[in-house]
């Protein structure tokens, strides 16, 4: 081994033994500036965040899947998503809200991470709407259902599993993407990484990322159990 990966692993076995006392010191979970208090605040701007974008996107994706009109949207939202970097958004929405007296940090972030989770749910939505298939739809039609009745009781429990993958998607994202809201001076568990950053500690930069990360995880795996409970639900 050389001297240089001798180096490394010296540090790097620094930097989990400091991550390890860290998450030991008790005062790092008591407190307006614990982990329990940065988690509640980061689950509930995420949470905010999600459920915000599924009220906008939601009932657009299942009118536009269910009539086939104004399809172009989906595909000009979802590429617009794509190419605009929620930091970038978090800058333009900043002097907007500190102008209308919203405040620093809270509002601009939820916006940002609102128009961050749009695309997932709407384009997941959209495709599993609009992929059920026609013969099914118009057999459905000739039994006497209206549009109303195919669509909640036949085009969205076939496209459930894809919708949760939307939500899925979406909060994820929102997760990883809320930690910016340290860097407008809100909480959330990106404070522990900005304020590690600021007096440069790194065991609270770590214990940062892995919270966020744990979380993250956490919710992908929770909203994938809930994917293939659909699945299998629809199989039978």
């Amino acid at each position: 081994m050389g001297e240089t990966q001798v180096t490394w692993f010296g540090f790097l076995m620094e930097v989990l033994s400091a991550v390890f006392e860290w998450f030991r010191d008790p005062a790092n979970w008591s407190g307006s500036t614990g982990v329990p208090a940065r988690m509640f605040e980061h689950i509930y701007i995420s949470f905010l965040s999600v459920g915000i974008s599924a009220a906008v996107a939601l009932p657009a994706a299942l009118y536009i899947g269910h009539t086939k009109r104004a399809e172009f949207l989906v595909t000009s939202i979802a590429n617009l998503g794509r190419a605009i970097p929620s930091f970038a958004i978090l800058a333009i929405m900043l002097p907007i809200t500190i102008r209308m007296r919203l405040g620093l940090g809270f509002w601009p972030t939820v916006i940002a991470l609102f128009l961050l989770g749009i695309p997932p749910i709407l384009t997941n939505t959209y495709v599993g709407i609009q992929g059920v298939d026609a013969d099914t739809i118009e057999a459905a039609r000739g039994m006497g259902m209206t549009g109303g009745q195919v669509l909640r009781k036949l085009e969205i429990p076939l496209a459930a599993p894809l919708i949760v993958a939307g939500f899925r998607t979406a909060l994820v994202q929102v997760i990883a993407t809320a930690t910016l809201a340290a860097l407008v001076a809100w909480g959330g568990l990106g404070r522990f990484i900005i304020d590690g950053f600021a007096v440069r500690d790194e065991a609270r930069i770590a214990a940062g990322a892995i919270l966020v990360a744990a979380l993250a995880i956490a919710a992908e795996l929770s909203f994938g159990l809930v994917q293939r409970l659909f699945a299998v639900r629809l199989h039978r």
